[in-house]
């Protein structure tokens, strides 16, 4: 599964089953990035988005480090248990066509950041308004 995917379906779908991420294509339409059985992340139950800032804030909760998921891609990816090495965001860089340099990475920090909260949104999620770019 993708890094994406990966993202989106442990906030959207945090009790398993199948989910799909949209992402943008390098020709600006919508590719899909793979998962674990082809279907797309939908609206929680009763067609309500999911409040991705109640699952990551009730994860916060559990978890033993202080994480700040609001502005820190590192730390959001550590809260779903992701891998957040630079190689890990260099991949998540490509698999959402960053243009900018890999090398300086608190701006593909920010960036990344950013794509990730609108990809959620993208995919089903409610996202709170401070949160959006």
């Amino acid at each position: 599964m993708s890094f994406l995917g990966s993202i989106v379906s442990k906030i959207l779908n945090p009790f398993g089953g199948p989910a799909e991420a949209k992402t943008a294509d390098a020709g600006g339409g919508t590719a899909s990035a793979p998962a674990s059985t082809g279907t797309t992340a939908a609206p929680a139950a009763g067609g309500e988005p999911v409040d991705v800032e109640a699952v990551l804030n009730g994860m916060a909760e559990k978890n033993p480090q202080k994480l700040n998921w609001r502005t820190s891609i590192v730390d959001l990816m550590k809260l779903l248990d992701i891998d957040s090495s630079l190689q890990a965001r260099k991949s998540l860089a490509d698999e959402l066509h960053y243009t900018g340099d890999k090398e300086d990475s608190a701006t593909m920090n920010v960036w990344l950041h950013k794509q990730v909260i609108k990809k959620l949104e993208e995919n089903g999620g409610k996202v709170p308004a401070d949160l959006k770019d």
